[in-house]
């Protein structure tokens, strides 16, 4: 059985730096059109931290690069972005088992969603980062189901999150500061939404 260790983790999250600095304009650009710019920019602030963490303190297990990644999320990123991913990985670290098994990191990873659903008060639907990682988190838990590797399962994840993300693009917002234009936030991709799809497309990166 494939166990997913502390490298892994770290690596998850200096790919998805890497990804959001590569995207940190289109990510903004989008925020412009229906929020207050500063998504990508924000996120890539955010996770330049990250990375200068898990380097300054090396951690040694699968959890505790959860738990300092979330923690310095939620410290360094300006606007609902920070505290919301933060969410995800703090509660990820909190129902995290070793050894991590894809099993394990995929009913940690519904957990995560559960409590960024609960903080963001946000379901499917809604136009937010919940309608990408929602269909990831079920792309996951069939995945684990049907038995497939770790390199499929999170290569399906991002998929899932990639078309999740596009299909934000038709929605009218009915969370966060995009509610408040109505029918103009309709033809918008929501950029929490394509951010999270970056943090899917870095797990399958890191796992191919």
């Amino acid at each position: 059985m494939e166990t997913l260790d502390t490298a892994f983790f770290v690596a998850w999250f200096e790919e998805a730096a890497r990804l959001v600095r590569r995207d940190r304009d289109r990510l903004t650009a989008l925020d412009a059109a229906i929020g207050d710019a500063d998504h990508g920019t924000n996120l890539d602030r955010g996770l330049t931290e990250v990375a200068k963490a898990l380097a300054e303190w090396p951690p040694d297990t699968p959890v505790q690069v959860l738990t300092s990644a979330g923690a310095t999320l939620i410290r360094r990123v300006g606007g609902a972005s920070g505290p919301l991913y933060g969410s995800v990985f703090r509660q990820m670290g909190k129902a995290l088992r070793a050894p991590v098994t894809l099993a394990g990191f995929s009913a940690a990873f519904e957990e995560g969603v559960v409590a960024l659903e609960r903080l963001g008060k946000a379901a499917l639907g809604d136009k937010t980062m919940v309608d990408a990682l929602a269909p990831a988190s079920r792309a996951l838990a069939l995945a684990v189901r049907d038995g497939v590797g770790v390199r499929e399962a999170f290569e399906q994840a991002a998929r899932a999150a990639a078309e999740g993300a596009q299909a934000t693009i038709p929605m009218q917002a009915r969370k966060g500061r995009a509610s408040y234009l109505g029918e103009r936030s309709i033809g918008h991709e929501d950029p929490g939404a394509a951010s999270a799809a970056l943090f899917m497309a870095a797990l399958a990166t890191v796992a191919a």
